[in-house]
């Protein structure tokens, strides 16, 4: 397994379980003029999808300005949702494609820039698909903050006060779920009473619009406590069945356009590293391979992981100490039961990741 790390937007910090995790999404290292890498444009509505990019604009200072044409803190690359398509049902919204949540804390700095119909910035979270999900956002024009959620397409009732909400002003959005209990901050202060709803356990996250609004976020940061997806569990059960097995790594592509990587591995730091031609060949042309790692002394077997369809849809490598007089053929034989018993454990590809 190669030792680079390719360093994306985003920079995880784990802890145990307790604790939680950390996961801070910096704009500043991705290029500008393009859409952030791992999160996926999708749209609520009609109208035309949301022009999401990463833009130099004046940066968030730690505090809001308290006067109007008071300085800046200088520019920094932000993301910014820029079409100004003027559909009234219209809900672009970015999502981080790479995490499922189910306990959080989201904060995100943002700013209302433009609109002649709306200027809103929110937060998408618990994301299930285009039609099922919940939303807090902000309103410049309307100066208040809002709760609704996506059921089937159709959006509840609003629910949430009238606040000063300064547009061109830079504010911080705090979404907070814990349970069945969500919770909104806005710039420190609780904007919502804590709300209970039971329609969606976890889900994915991201930043929110609505119709013509031009809105600018910066500074996003999630703690959560870990969820562990199948695909981990499968590698924990499977270290803890075999004593000469090191590791049992798991690559997969998570969604349209991704590359392979590693989802799940013993070793956290691995995880999001890009799979190899071998990784590759093993998923595409549905075959096994038998190696070596003559640096660390371990054989190495890759295999393809097959749903209920038969279809090849992840990568399954084994490593393992050898044994005096131990084959290729014997290296595939020890392997082949690990990866059985996995394929009895899910249908279809998204089980293992979601």
């Amino acid at each position: 397994m190669s030792r680079w790390f390719v360093i994306l937007f985003a920079v995880v910090v784990s802890t145990s379980a307790a604790r939680g995790a950390e996961r801070f999404f910096d704009f500043s290292a991705m290029p500008e003029g393009k859409p952030p890498e791992g999160f996926v444009s999708v749209l609520t509505g009609s109208g035309k999808p949301g022009d999401w990019k990463v833009v130099l604009a004046d940066a968030p200072t730690a505090f809001n300005p308290l006067l109007p044409n008071a300085p800046v803190g200088g520019k920094a690359s932000v993301l910014a949702q820029l079409s100004t398509d003027a559909t009234e049902e219209r809900f672009p919204a970015l999502i981080f494609d790479d995490e499922v949540f189910g306990d959080f804390t989201f904060t995100t700095k943002f700013k209302c820039v433009a609109g002649k119909v709306e200027q809103m910035a929110g937060v998408a979270f618990r994301f299930q698909d285009a039609k099922n999900y919940y939303v807090i956002r902000a309103s410049g024009l309307g100066n208040n903050v809002r709760f609704y959620k996506f059921v089937n397409g159709d959006r509840s009732a609003p629910i949430g006060p009238e606040v000063p909400v300064a547009a061109g002003v830079w504010h911080e959005l705090t979404v907070e779920c814990k349970g069945n209990q969500i919770r909104c901050l806005l710039n420190g202060k609780e904007a919502i009473p804590t709300l209970t709803d039971n329609s969606f356990g976890f889900g994915k996250l991201g930043f929110w619009t609505k119709s013509d609004s031009v809105s600018h976020f910066a500074n996003a940061k999630v703690t959560y406590t870990p969820r562990e997806t199948l695909a981990k569990a499968l590698v924990r059960e499977a270290l803890s069945k075999k004593t000469s097995i090191t590791d049992v790594v798991i690559y997969m592509v998570k969604g349209a356009g991704q590359e392979l990587r590693v989802v799940a591995s013993h070793d956290e730091k691995y995880v999001g590293i890009l799979g190899g031609q071998v990784e590759k060949d093993v998923i595409a042309k549905d075959v096994m391979f038998a190696g070596e790692d003559k640096l660390r002394g371990l054989s190495l077997v890759t295999l393809p992981l097959h749903d209920r369809n038969g279809d090849a849809v992840a990568a399954v490598r084994v490593e393992m100490k050898p044994f005096i007089g131990q084959t290729e053929k014997s290296s595939l034989l020890r392997a082949m039961p690990i990866v059985k018993r996995m394929e009895q454990r899910f249908k279809e590809a998204k089980d293992l990741i979601e």
